[in-house]
């Protein structure tokens, strides 16, 4: 369709214009343009941080670094989870910090997700290639910062084991919320 739209452009008199175009595509193409230059513009940060091997070490807690310059602006902050069918279990526990940009914590708890369904074991979440499937959880709603500057979210997995296999990235998303 693009070529269609490429080939049917003439220059005249160092003018682009449109023949033999029906009317409806213009409008069209605008607003796929639109859609696709607005889409995710509430978020503010995301990231991930990548395990080489697979496995997500106790000793390896993943740490990420946001911006935060509206205090009067309400954000949501997710967890996002890779993970691959070798991940043992159907469940997830992981423990988060929010470090304010003095330092301090200002919030911490336990997180538990599925990342397979409980019952019949298929997994949960949006597969990406072959075995590897993507999570976000919502972990942090309508929450507002006292103060502006860079903070900090430090997740920590909290599995009975030290090395947890299957466990391919963790990461964080920030957005704003829309007045």
């Amino acid at each position: 369709m693009i070529l269609e739209v490429v080939r049917s452009m003439d220059v005249v008199r160092g003018q682009l214009r449109l023949s033999s175009v029906k009317s409806s595509i213009v409008p069209c193409l605008v607003g796929l343009i639109f859609m696709l230059s607005s889409c995710d513009s509430n978020r503010v940060y995301e990231d991930n941080i990548e395990f080489k091997d697979r496995t997500w070490k106790i000793t390896t807690p993943a740490e990420l670094e946001f911006e935060v310059s509206d205090t009067t602006q309400s954000y949501n902050l997710y967890l996002d989870v890779r993970n691959s069918l070798d991940y043992p279990y159907a469940r997830l526990f992981v423990n988060y910090q929010l470090i304010d940009a003095k330092g301090t914590v200002v919030k911490k708890e336990m997180l538990s997700q599925n990342l397979f369904d409980i019952k019949t074991g298929e997994p949960n979440g949006r597969s990406g290639l072959g075995d590897v499937y993507d999570h976000q959880f919502g972990f942090l709603t309508n929450y507002s910062f006292k103060n502006s500057g860079k903070h900090k979210v430090r997740f920590e997995q909290f599995m009975r084991q030290d090395t947890l296999r299957g466990i391919l990235a963790i990461g964080l998303r920030v957005e704003t919320i829309p007045k």
